[in-house]
């Protein structure tokens, strides 16, 4: 798996969550983040997770994990910086990256390795991207090196949307369990309705 990378997209404001930090909320008796960060580690991918300057508690807590932490000087333009800043910090080896939200608390090592597995590993290989059990097109995506240049060059707060469209016809969905790659969360609402169901 070395050729292969994971990012972890993680700079963004959590904006919607009235001063709380999606990314510590606590999952499964740990920080969201640092829950999605050994879910990716587990993989044997190469791990990359994008902060913004300062971040200080989102860097606490990822200690003592053994991912790349890649600093968005720029994270508050949108998410189009972190893709751009994760790009340029993959080695040239990289043969496919693993585009994750960290905000979405579903998601895990199975979702991540069936990604992996089904990457068929040429140079015409189709993009993959996570779906709903209902075939909702969801996260993650994984990208072959052919769109490299592209998520690079991207701008604006769309994420990788201009690349799925560019290439809609090149994209294989797979369905994981249930809502897990559609269930993202913003807001204190929609943490404490998500909490309620799990009980």
């Amino acid at each position: 798996m070395d050729d292969m990378a994971l990012l972890l997209l993680a700079a963004g404001a959590s904006a919607r969550m009235r001063g709380r930090d999606k990314l510590l909320e606590p999952v499964e008796g740990q920080p969201l983040l640092r829950r999605q960060a050994l879910a990716a580690l587990a993989t044997g991918a190469r791990v990359y997770v994008t902060l913004p300057p300062g971040a200080d508690a989102r860097r606490a807590a990822l200690e003592g994990l053994a991912v790349e932490i890649v600093e968005v000087a720029d994270a508050a333009s949108g998410m189009a910086a972190s893709l751009r800043a994760g790009m340029a910090a993959l080695p040239k080896t990289c043969r496919a990256v693993l585009v994750v939200l960290a905000d979405m608390p579903e998601l895990g090592e199975d979702d991540f390795r069936m990604l992996f597995n089904a990457f068929e590993g040429d140079a015409a290989a189709p993009i993959l991207r996570g779906a709903g059990a209902d075939g909702r097109p969801g996260h993650p995506v994984l990208f072959p090196r052919r769109c490299f240049d592209e998520l690079a060059a991207l701008n604006g707060d769309q994420g990788a949307k201009p690349v799925l469209a560019a290439h809609s016809d090149e994209v294989r969905l797979i369905p994981l369990p249930g809502q897990r790659a559609l269930t993202d969360l913003d807001t204190p609402e929609a943490w404490d309705h998500w909490r309620k169901a799990q009980q």
